[in-house]
């Protein structure tokens, strides 16, 4: 069984179950908790801080996707503006220093939690019972911890992979770039391998390197859309109520989705969606283009029925925060030795 902290609604937890995996999740929001259990994933509701391996005595893996938003680049900073900070007490917990006041001094209480998984990890080798395999993600900017958690890691007996991953490269309809480490103590590992083509400006779906699948296109996972590129990232939302297929606060981003709409790349979806989710331009003004609950679920590649539960603020609250599952699937599957064209395999490690 894996152990999944800050689980979320589901996107690595999907990943890993298409495998043939048993997860549990711990996550605190309300919200995301009831989508997880209308969804059937096992689910701790509560705060990773107050929790640790030995309340897991059953688990041989662990996973996990830290809160993003003191690091990313379209957030306030705080986390990469303290990232001397976070590497210095990742250096004091595998000295088995306590870093409990430090954290606690962070001008955003989500910046330390990053280092969570660390502690759960280091805990669980304490205790003798090492989790096997680990599996983390994260913002692209957070690498540089990743790195540093590998260091640690290593020298605990682990094999440790970090790089970063853009998801267009494994069938996502979105070009979203992720920083990942994945750890074993059983198998030397490496990141997962592209199954698909990159996404580069210009390039034609079906060109570029032999024996590569296209990209995904926006238009090809949800019917309307750019049709000559797979969405950008899908932002958590934006004041109108819902998200656009954009990177958060990207401006250029906002630019090339009316630039593509614009010369023609795009399928209309007025016969598709929900006019309030339009793509619109209204009297010669551009407003933000809106995707529906379901559209911005099936870029991050989760199944076309999951529950999604909460307002409809927090539906894509929790979708946009999400790892897409398609991503964590050939993750898990490269972390474990699992083929990732076999949804229903078993495993030992589960």
């Amino acid at each position: 069984m894996i152990v999944d902290l800050f689980a979320g609604p589901g996107g690595l937890d999907v990943g890993a179950t298409q495998l043939g995996l048993k997860v549990t999740g711990i996550e605190r929001d309300t919200a995301a908790c009831e989508t997880r259990r209308a969804a059937g994933l096992a689910t701790v509701e509560g705060d990773v801080r107050d929790y640790g391996p030995a309340d897991f005595p059953g688990a041989t893996g662990l996973a996990g996707s830290p809160p993003c938003q003191p690091f990313s680049v379209g957030g306030k900073g705080r986390g990469r503006a303290a990232l001397d900070t976070v590497l210095r007490l990742a250096g004091w917990l595998a000295e088995r220093r306590s870093i409990t006041r430090e954290t606690a001094g962070f001008d955003d209480e989500r910046t330390g939690l990053v280092l969570e998984p660390l502690r759960w990890a280091l805990e669980a080798v304490d205790a003798g019972r090492p989790f096997r395999t680990v599996v983390l993600e994260q913002v692209s900017t957070v690498l540089p911890v990743w790195e540093a958690f590998a260091g640690i890691l290593r020298g605990e007996g682990y094999s440790v992979a970090t790089g970063r991953l853009s998801a267009e490269e494994y069938g996502v309809p979105q070009t979203r770039v992720r920083a990942f480490l994945v750890a074993s103590l059983d198998r030397e590992v490496r990141l997962p391998e592209p199954t698909h083509q990159r996404y580069r400006k210009g390039d034609q779906q079906g060109q570029g390197a032999l024996g590569l699948l296209p990209w995904v296109s926006m238009a090809d996972a949800i019917g309307w859309g750019m049709t000559d590129r797979p969405a950008l990232t899908v932002a958590v939302g934006t004041a109108a109520g819902g998200p656009d297929p954009s990177c958060v606060g990207g401006s250029g981003a906002r630019a090339t989705l009316y630039g593509e709409r614009d010369a023609g790349r795009w399928v209309d979806c007025a016969r598709i969606v929900a006019a309030e989710d339009l793509p619109a331009y209204r009297g010669g003004r551009r407003d933000t283009i809106r995707l529906s609950v379901q559209d911005a679920a099936l870029l991050q590649s989760f199944p076309a029925d999951h529950p999604w539960r909460g307002s409809r603020t927090k539906q894509f609250e929790q979708i946009g925060n999400a790892v897409p599952c398609l991503l964590a699937r050939h993750v898990f599957a490269a972390a474990f030795g699992i083929p990732v064209a076999a949804p229903n395999a078993s495993s030992a490690a589960a």
